[in-house]
């Protein structure tokens, strides 16, 4: 009898060679487009949680007569009060306010939230600094600030306008803001801009040596180039900025605020005169 022996069929090196090739070429064009569509996902995710602070803002002014939430500067200040709609300062080092979800659900606004924290943090916000790595943290809690123009600000607007810019007006009340689908409420700060709940830029800051505007706090650009912001009418969106000098790496002490707007060439102010002309109108 005659035995046919038959050759196990396989892969020679050179067919395994162009199965990787092949592979690789394949990864390398799918993962650009999964990292699209995850920022793109978290984009989305940043907007809901906009949407979600700005009706949480509008039910407790319908719950106050249509006074609005407190938004106190705490910056610098040992002052520290739940009346305030977040009573927290976000900092590089390893203070519990990064960490305490106390200081947001416990703040004015976190009845309205029906306790949710996570709306507080863009999903894009993983930031942290190298001793808060260490300590093993995720990332800190809150991404979010309130227009300083926008709320009661205590001992800064105690005369009925905002010290810090007095030509303009403080809405105490939503009746008060006469164009809401223009005025921001909240919006996602730069991660080493970010402090207080309080987001401040002065049109003529005190310091004006150098420039008659200048950055005190930064929006942040996780987003393509853009923040997601919410409106006192109830609508959110995001808005791409168009000057470089906006756009920091959102990394810590990468902000160097405050930061100067060069007077020329004139584009360089495109950024900074939206921030003016949706924080609040000119009395």
């Amino acid at each position: 009898m005659r035995c046919n022996h038959r050759a196990i069929a396989g892969f020679t090196l050179i067919e395994l060679l162009v199965v990787i090739a092949i592979t690789a070429i394949l990864a390398a064009l799918l993962l650009p487009a999964l990292a699209k569509t995850r920022a793109r996902a978290q984009a989305i995710g940043c907007l809901n949680n906009t949407r979600q602070l700005i009706m949480a803002w509008q039910l407790y002014g319908d719950d106050h007569d249509g006074y609005l939430p407190y938004n106190l500067g705490m910056k610098g200040s040992s002052y520290r009060t739940n009346a305030n709609w977040v009573n927290n300062v976000m900092t590089w080092d390893l203070s519990s306010d990064n960490t305490n979800l106390a200081t947001i659900t416990q703040a004015s606004l976190g009845t309205f939230t029906s306790g949710s924290t996570a709306i507080y943090r863009c999903p894009s916000d993983d930031v942290l600094s190298a001793p808060q790595k260490t300590a093993g943290w995720s990332y800190r809690i809150r991404s979010y600030s309130m227009n300083a123009m926008v709320g009661n600000a205590g001992a800064y607007s105690t005369n009925g306008f905002n010290i810090n810019n007095p030509g303009y007006r403080q809405f105490f009340k939503s009746t008060q803001i006469i164009r809401p689908s223009d005025i921001f409420v909240f919006l996602d700060e730069h991660p080493d801009s970010i402090d207080d709940g309080y987001f401040l830029n002065r049109e003529n800051p005190k310091d004006d040596s150098n420039s008659g505007q200048q950055w005190i706090d930064l929006p942040a650009s996780y987003h393509n180039g853009c923040t997601a912001f919410s409106f006192s009418d109830g609508h959110s969106e995001l808005h791409r900025w168009q000057d470089a000098l906006t756009i920091r790496p959102p990394v810590p002490y990468a902000a160097d605020l405050p930061l100067y707007v060069p007077s020329q060439p004139a584009d360089l102010q495109t950024d900074f005169q939206w921030i003016l002309d949706h924080m609040s109108m000119e009395n």
